[in-house]
């Protein structure tokens, strides 16, 4: 029997828009992140999330971003490199009142800067945000 808790996050891979086979990649990662949800989209992809030395396309990138973490637009750029022509990024932040929220204007500000355009928001656990971005160009042949 699957806990409450534990069904939330085992739809969060759909909710992200992660289907099996996908290469997902994971950056920024540290002791701070939901591992639940991690574990979620791994059984999702059916393997594991590629970390940041990895030198494939992806499909996804997961991006966990906390308020001291630097440079956003840096870290976009570099989350670009790797990302397939319709691929999407998720930066997921702490929730607000969390340790390491980052204002969502921060995010806004930054999106276009790198060249990406933000398309949604969702809430991934109890302690995290996703915001999906993806390049102007795809958003436009997804519509």
């Amino acid at each position: 029997m699957v806990a409450a808790g534990d069904a939330g996050k085992a739809g969060v891979a759909e909710r992200l828009g992660i289907e099996p086979g996908m290469v997902v990649q994971e950056l920024g990662w540290d002791e701070d992140v939901d591992d639940g949800v991690r574990v979620a989209i791994e059984e999702q992809i059916g393997g594991d999330l590629l970390d940041e030395d990895a030198d494939d396309v992806v499909d996804v990138v997961l991006l966990w971003w906390r308020e001291d973490d630097g440079d956003l637009v840096d870290a976009l750029m570099d989350a670009i490199g790797p990302l397939a022509d319709e691929g999407t990024i998720w930066v997921l932040t702490p929730k607000t009142g969390r340790d390491g929220h980052v204002e969502p204007s921060e995010i806004a500000e930054a999106v276009p800067t790198a060249g990406l355009a933000q398309t949604s928001s969702i809430s991934v656990g109890t302690e995290w945000s996703a915001i999906r971005l993806v390049s102007p160009k795809s958003a436009k042949t997804k519509r």
